[in-house]
């Protein structure tokens, strides 16, 4: 397959996307000139996405692409922020046009879903990296923080914790599985369901929020080290998919859900006396949460099971 400059390749692959709400100009300039919504702040979140690291080298172009929205996105998921813009920044070994195609193929169809816009970036040649840059909108003081969790507040995830690491695992050829749980796997891996949606919802009585992408005690510390608290984590409340626990055995199920990462829910807490609010969302909106724990005095992180901490590592995922 025949490789293209870059300009071409811009004009070819990403510049085709109608402009969405804000946008004043959008790719083809020097920069992109955009308008928040009155009376908002703008949210801002980046991910890097590191071929070989963060997903497989010869992964389907497609799945990159949509893996490398959705994982970015769900900072804003977390903060209860209205997913509007993208940059792009693109390092590819080639401009191989067969990639090319796959990768704006999941790019624009995950970033239709968020209602996302492309308005620049820039592409360059070397060892396959992505890198996005997502702006969203949030009202001034409603977005959702690491430091407001308070002693007494009830801790919530949505979804699953550790559909994730069992599909990092079957990726890795770890783990053999059948058709329907392999299917099952790369969904979780590659196209996770992110949670914008919950998140504006449970803006209205969360204390505190974080997205799972580096283990669910890793990310649950970081809340409890921004508002000086500790947390308690009950086993056996933990949402673990049928598919995961028919995988493995119990021990490794569990080690996955605490530690395993790239989950992409989020855990929040919730003060007691908000609960009753939540559980009228919950039904109005079918939100799919589990309390799982409760925030407490100290500093401790910790796991029970039948009364015993369950030990495991709540440093998360490594980056360097």
């Amino acid at each position: 397959m025949a490789n293209i400059n870059e300009f071409d390749l811009i004009e070819e692959y990403f510049a085709g996307q109608v402009a969405s709400y804000g946008v004043n100009l959008g790719i083809g300039d020097d920069c992109a000139l955009v308008t928040v919504p009155p009376g908002h702040q703008l949210a801002m979140s980046m991910d890097s996405l590191i071929g070989g690291v963060h997903f497989p080298k010869n992964a389907d172009p497609e799945l990159i692409a949509e893996r490398a929205v959705r994982v970015t996105v769900s900072d804003l998921a977390a903060m209860g922020a209205d997913p509007l813009w993208m940059t792009l920044g693109l390092t590819m070994p080639t401009s191989e046009s067969h990639w090319l195609a796959g990768f704006s193929r999941g790019l624009f169809r995950a970033a239709e879903e968020f209602n996302l816009c492309l308005v620049g970036g820039d592409t360059t040649r070397g060892p396959l990296a992505i890198t996005l840059q997502v702006h969203g909108s949030v009202e001034p003081g409603k977005a959702m923080l690491r430091s407001d969790a308070r002693v007494g507040d009830i801790i919530f995830v949505t979804g699953n914790v550790g559909d994730g690491a069992a599909a990092l695992a079957v990726i890795k050829k770890q783990l053999d599985v059948g058709k329907s749980a392999f299917g099952y796997m790369m969904q979780a891996y590659y196209s996770p369901k992110v949670r914008v949606r919950e998140g504006k919802i449970i803006n209205a009585v969360a204390s505190a929020a974080i997205d799972v992408s580096d283990g669910l005690m890793a990310d649950l510390k970081h809340i409890c080290k921004a508002s000086g608290v500790g947390a308690v984590v009950e086993a056996e409340r933990l949402p673990i998919s049928e598919p995961v626990r028919k995988l493995t055995d119990p021990d490794v199920a569990l080690a996955w859900a605490l530690t395993g990462g790239d989950d992409y829910q989020l855990c929040f807490t919730v003060p007691p006396q908000k609960i009753a609010r939540l559980e009228e969302l919950q039904a109005k909106h079918k939100l799919d949460i589990t309390a799982i724990g409760e925030i407490v005095r100290g500093s401790d992180c910790v796991c029970l099971s039948d009364g015993r901490i369950v030990e495991c590592d709540v440093s998360g995922y490594k980056h360097f």
